[in-house]
């Protein structure tokens, strides 16, 4: 059996390719132990690399920046089993707005969307925080304001089991399957611009059973399918911040505590079967680059 892993930021995306290549390595190593043969992209055009290594593969997996994602996700779906998130559904994510309106609309705590004043001001399209800053500046090109929340900045990681594309196979209804909470650690330097850089997990909190139900919801609502970050911020309300529709930083951290392999989980999930549960042993502290230090 061979999987293609399509990392973009090694070779495409230098100030993301230390992130990049540790949640490469995670996968890599859990595919491998799985008995996968895993297949690499090489420094070409990326869309062609997918292209010419996908229809040899058994099972396919985007890694890369939210707004590429639905791109390269697609040519995935044309020529392999793609266990990550469905390009459409993907593409929905990318958008912050239209994520935060679908998620109001709801009834899923979102921040407001303001214009003027002190607020958070990022990119409708970026990826983590990247570009996102505090300040009660103008708007620039792309951009949005939100409200300045205070309070716990927690993510929470899950795999949701097939529930588009491919419906008449895989359609399960099985809730998405929690891996973990996990703390991030996000500093605002002296020009209001946020840096993250990594995290605790597994963590327990007061509020779990809301967090975890928040983020479910979040999940299905937007149809998000295999592993997804949905970023959060505990406050008077558990308010949903970012939606990530792909591998996660957290992920360094929640194998190096998991019993069981990500590989099997993912794949699983891809066909309907998501795990009822994961075992997490111990608790760790992780970085971007890959570190990891037991606590």
């Amino acid at each position: 059996m061979r999987t293609l892993l399509a990392e973009y930021t090694l070779s495409h995306e230098p100030t993301l390719a230390l992130e990049g290549a540790a949640m490469l390595s995670v996968l890599s190593s859990s595919f491998k132990r799985c008995g996968y043969d895993v297949v690499i992209p090489e420094n070409g055009d990326f869309g062609d690399e997918i292209s010419h290594l996908a229809p040899s593969c058994d099972f396919g997996l985007v890694i890369a920046p939210d707004h590429l994602l639905p791109k390269y996700t697609m040519i995935i779906e044309q020529y392999s089993h793609n266990i990550g998130c469905g390009s459409m559904n993907a593409a929905i994510c990318a958008n912050k707005v239209k994520t935060a309106k679908i998620l109001r609309e709801h009834g899923i705590p979102v921040p407001k969307e303001i214009k003027s004043g002190l607020r958070v001001i990022k990119p409708v399209t970026g990826c983590g925080s990247q570009g996102v800053r505090l300040s009660d500046q103008i708007d620039g090109k792309d951009e949005f304001g939100q409200e300045y929340i205070k309070g716990d900045c927690l993510s929470v990681s899950l795999i949701a089991s097939r529930v588009v594309g491919e419906a008449c196979l895989y359609f399960s209804g099985i809730s998405p399957l929690v891996l973990a909470i996990n703390r991030q650690n996000i500093k605002i330097d002296g020009g209001g611009v946020f840096h993250y850089l990594g995290g605790e997990t597994p963590i327990d909190h007061p509020r779990s059973a809301e967090i975890i139900q928040i983020a479910q919801k979040t999940v299905s609502v937007l149809g998000c399918q295999g592993y997804c970050g949905v970023d959060v911020i505990v406050s008077d309300k558990v308010y949903v911040v970012d939606v990530n529709p792909r591998i996660t930083t957290s992920l360094i951290g929640i194998t190096a505590c998991m019993r069981e392999e990500i590989a099997e989980l993912l794949v699983s999930a891809s066909k309907g079967n998501a795990a009822d549960q994961v075992h997490l042993t111990g608790k760790v502290r992780f970085n971007k680059k890959g570190g990891v230090v037991p606590i």
